[in-house]
């Protein structure tokens, strides 16, 4: 038999308090992050086509998403925004902790959080009016731009960059991951927005269209992400 001396860990006696961690309280809380951010994109994009579609004025090929938190009903675009932001700040933390070590493990999440607390900003400073809409606005866009729609336009501006920059980052994860078809998806989700984003900014021929067609791929890409992610947890 041999003896053991008290103060001296034996390997069966070892119990790596990490692993109890992550089996115990840290899994679970990180299904439920990434559950947020797999509802992020979907929420956002009923919720804002619904209003496009039947909201009187509404032109989505003259008008972007983020006028729909103008006029009565401009409460709900800007709860819209405030969830879904709220929503994808909670991802970006729960793909930090699975991405964690891994190549673009440390830059996709944090773009993603950039990504969220823009769109928490777009929420609570709102566009102004213009061009029809809301209905009985003067057609044209409008001659000056007050402090809260400059506010909307840096939002925007940056939340709209650090996803298009999370997606190629996603590109590099995927592609050193040994998943091509994954690393294609992110690379043509990012690109899918710049060109709507872009084409939007240039004053194209239905550029408020092209960008909200680019910022719901990006979402999207970001949410069918995080789902396989949870899902690798099981």
């Amino acid at each position: 038999m041999t003896a053991v001396q008290p103060g001296i860990a034996t390997p069966e006696s070892v119990v790596p308090a990490r692993s109890v961690t992550t089996a115990g309280s840290a899994a679970p809380a990180t299904r439920i992050l990434l559950a947020c951010s797999a509802l992020a994109a979907p929420l956002f994009a009923i919720v804002s086509l619904t209003q496009a579609f039947t909201r009187e004025g509404f032109d989505l090929t003259r008008h972007p998403l983020s006028m729909l938190s103008t006029g009565e009903l401009g409460w709900l675009q800007i709860a819209n925004f405030l969830v879904s932001g709220a929503l994808t700040v909670a991802g970006a933390v729960g793909l930090r902790r699975v991405l964690r070590g891994t190549p673009g493990g440390t830059w996709a999440p944090r773009l993603i959080l950039v990504n969220g607390i823009g769109m928490i900003a777009a929420g609570v400073f709102v566009m102004d009016p213009g061009d029809g809409f809301p209905a009985g606005t003067p057609l044209g866009q409008p001659t000056g731009m007050s402090w809260h729609g400059l506010m909307h336009m840096a939002g925007g501006s940056i939340a709209f960059t650090a996803l298009i920059a999370a997606c190629f980052v996603l590109g590099r994860h995927f592609s050193r991951a040994g998943r091509p078809g994954a690393a294609v998806a992110s690379r043509l989700s990012g690109l899918v927005f710049a060109l709507g984003d872009g084409w939007a900014m240039a004053g194209g021929h239905a550029g408020s269209l092209t960008l909200c067609i680019g910022a719901i791929t990006g979402m999207a890409w970001v949410s069918v992400v995080a789902a396989d992610k949870r899902a690798a947890l099981r």
